[in-house]
């Protein structure tokens, strides 16, 4: 179920049924030039749409604000200041909340989103909250893994790449331009390897500065649509588990109440 497509009624019966929304969270970028700068936007959405129908939940508007510092450099790119950018979505899963869902799963279609993510998901201890947030991780069994691996002829994968553009390809193909595929795949440059180990804000553009990583040459929608189905299957079973889940939301609770206990023996000092 689409948040935005449902009436008020409707909506408020859908909170009670499912109890569960889903955030599916990407940006605007550069996407190479042959897939559309919101590729992880629309995939991901559309992979959430795909699974609530197999496991109901209601899933959030497409959403295109995350972290894309790295693509400030080409055009379509849109980026925050990262404080509006915590605050955006911290103020927006407060709103799920507040229309009654107890528990919230974010959808990450981006990488670049993963620290930050995984950031928003700490703060969660900050305020106790009257949801719980569940980051899902792509948690593939061995299974779909090994189909996963099948599915694909080129070894090179990050970004615009053959499972990338043939998933795009499955789902929307009017959007990508195959004929715009560069004629060589794109490699890492390794052009801040003078700190071995190190990790800065421009370690993505010192290996990529065309925003391309991998191999798109072999792209199809044939591969798309295996690929896609077994996302589906996971993030399905992973709304499922979160449905059935009362492990976290005990965990909160008595974690907020250590809190409020050492809050308390402050105040009697």
């Amino acid at each position: 179920m689409q948040w935005e497509q449902l009436t008020a009624p409707d909506f408020a019966r859908a909170v009670q049924d499912t109890g569960v929304c889903i955030l599916a969270l990407g940006v605007l970028e550069r996407h190479s030039d042959h897939l559309p700068l919101g590729t992880d936007m629309l995939n991901a959405h559309k992979l959430a749409c795909l699974a609530a129908e197999r496991e109901p939940a209601v899933v959030f508007p497409q959403f295109c604000f995350g972290q894309i510092y790295e693509a400030r450099c080409f055009p379509g790119a849109l980026t925050l200041k990262p404080t509006l950018l915590l605050e955006l979505l911290q103020g927006v899963m407060d709103e799920i909340g507040r229309n009654g869902f107890k528990k919230i799963i974010l959808l990450n279609g981006h990488g670049g989103n993963n620290n930050l993510l995984g950031f928003l998901a700490q703060c969660s201890l900050w305020e106790h909250k009257p949801y719980t947030i569940y980051l899902f991780k792509d948690s593939f069994t061995p299974e779909q893994q090994a189909r996963w691996k099948a599915a694909l002829e080129s070894p090179l994968h990050g970004h615009a790449c053959e499972c990338e553009t043939s998933v795009t390809l499955a789902s929307y193909p009017d959007l990508v331009k195959m004929d715009a595929v560069p004629a060589e795949p794109a490699v890492p440059l390794n052009r801040a390897q003078d700190v071995p180990g190190a990790f800065s804000g421009i370690s993505w553009y010192a290996n990529y500065p065309e925003h391309y990583a991998g191999d798109a040459r072999t792209a199809s929608a044939e591969k798309g649509r295996k690929l896609l189905a077994i996302e589906v299957e996971a993030l399905t079973s992973f709304i499922t588990a979160v449905k059935t889940d009362k492990v976290l939301p005990a965990l909160e609770d008595e974690f907020f109440g250590r809190v409020d206990e050492v809050r308390g023996k402050g105040n009697e000092q």
